[in-house]
């Protein structure tokens, strides 16, 4: 393999696959009601899985589940009625995170997770704090002239089976993971991404709990 697996900030980095399914209330930002969360390492030559977790979550009154949710992922009022709070399934996800290793987030189109986890921080401060790569640069990058970037146009191009529940967070995140597995597999035989700078340069996302804070011009 070429520079990127071997350099050792790549080797140190656990990968943390992410993915969300949420309500989209109006005038408020999105709700999650399930979320999935996959843990890889990579060493020796190939990725190992390093942790797994999914749980669905119980929306607030103000964003219930609507049929046009129902209709996509499959998810009804009734499943989410009995499910863990906000609080309990991300803080659960929360304290999977131990101190002193160094975590990214990966994701398909991350700014909607990173959205979601800046809203949720109460409840995942750990979580919501650690940076992301984003797979659809990353891709741009690695793959270009796709007619577009989408995770189906992805999975298409590396003929990775479509998941039966597509758009269920536990199945997408499997399918994101292989996706990023590809990209990497693609950066390393191209050399075109030599260590984890590199990567972070190309498809580096920075989580907004850790972005500067604006304060207003007139605060004193």
């Amino acid at each position: 393999m070429g520079g990127l697996t071997q350099d050792p900030g790549f080797l140190g980095t656990v990968w943390v696959v992410l993915d969300f399914e949420a309500t989209t209330p109006a005038g408020r930002p999105p709700q999650p009601i399930e979320v999935a969360a996959l843990a890889l390492r990579y060493g020796s030559g190939r990725w190992r899985e390093a942790g797994r977790s999914t749980s669905l979550i119980r929306p607030p009154a103000f964003a219930p589940v609507t049929a046009a949710t129902t209709a996509l992922n499959g998810l009804t009022p009734e499943q989410l009625a009995t499910a863990p709070s906000p609080a309990q399934a991300l803080g659960a996800l929360d304290r999977r995170f131990t101190a002193g290793t160094r975590y990214l987030l990966v994701a398909q189109h991350a700014t909607t997770e990173a959205n979601l986890l800046y809203h949720q921080r109460e409840h995942c401060p750990t979580l919501a704090r650690i940076n992301l790569i984003d797979t659809i640069p990353l891709a741009k990058h690695l793959v270009p002239n796709l007619d577009n970037y989408r995770l189906d146009t992805l999975l298409t191009h590396f003929a990775i089976p479509r998941p039966a529940d597509r758009h269920r967070a536990y199945a997408d995140v499997d399918a994101t993971a292989l996706v990023f597995m590809r990209l990497i597999d693609a950066a390393d035989r191209e050399g075109t991404i030599g260590d984890l700078a590199g990567l972070v340069k190309i498809a580096g996302r920075t989580a907004k709990a850790n972005r500067p804070v604006q304060q207003d011009l007139f605060d004193l």
